[in-house]
């Protein structure tokens, strides 16, 4: 559009309307999503009774992203078959596809960060995750590939999504408030809701999560389009 400034998604724009517009491919994604939602939830399901339900959302990082972007996917569905740029662009878009893209990259870092922690961690054995045995193929290997998928679905979202300024901004500080909910236990706060790793997170997970989130929002900032630049010279 005339009025967004160009992003830098390396995914072509013909490509992302290709997977997006097409009826068969669309519908393909969402299977594809709702599965993955059922699996992501499986991995917390032991653990969620000792949250809240209504911070479920907070605390469930990958069923949560893959929820957000499954929402992204259903507003198209009414646009299937039809061109990429008849999407309207709008607020409710703009929010559902700045936290889709910011939880997608988030989780899909955070995944990689969590399971080489004892890599760098003296007191962990190295192989705690990573192996080749049957276990470590899916402990390891199966959600690496699967979460890698996560980064490549955000920046194909992103192709159809926007943002603002005002929209990137609260949805920063809802990741860093993820973290938060995560790791507050570390600067003694009664909060200590992280994921369910193999060993005591402590400060290198924590750390490496919150890098996780600043470049997630690095990249929805780079990916996704925003009209701002224009509203400002329009004076609206």
């Amino acid at each position: 559009m005339a009025d967004e400034r160009p992003t830098r998604n390396p995914v072509p724009e013909a490509l992302a309307e290709f997977y997006l517009t097409t009826p068969v491919t669309l519908g393909l994604l969402l299977l594809v999503n709702a599965l993955a939602f059922l699996v992501g939830v499986r991995y917390y399901v032991e653990t969620m009774p000792a949250v809240a339900t209504y911070l479920w959302p907070l605390y469930g990082d990958s069923p949560t992203a893959v929820a957000l972007g499954t929402l992204v996917l259903a507003a198209l569905v009414p646009f299937a078959g039809y061109r990429l740029s008849s999407v309207p662009r709008t607020t409710l878009l703009s929010v559902l596809s700045t936290l889709a893209v910011v939880w997608l990259v988030k989780t899909g870092l955070w995944t990689f960060v969590a399971l080489n922690v004892p890599f760098v961690r003296p007191d962990l054995p190295t192989d705690l995750y990573v192996g080749f045995d049957a276990d470590s193929l899916w402990a390891y290997w199966g959600i690496l590939a699967t979460h890698a998928a996560f980064l490549a679905e955000a920046l194909l979202i992103a192709r159809v999504g926007h943002t603002s300024r005002r929209t990137l901004a609260a949805v920063a500080l809802l990741a860093l408030a993820n973290d938060l909910f995560d790791y507050g236990y570390l600067i003694g706060l009664p909060l200590a809701n992280h994921p369910p790793v193999r060993y005591d997170p402590g400060w290198i997970l924590a750390l490496g999560s919150l890098a996780a989130t600043a470049a997630a929002v690095a990249v929805a900032a780079a990916v996704l389009p925003s009209g701002d630049g224009e509203r400002r010279r329009r004076g609206a």
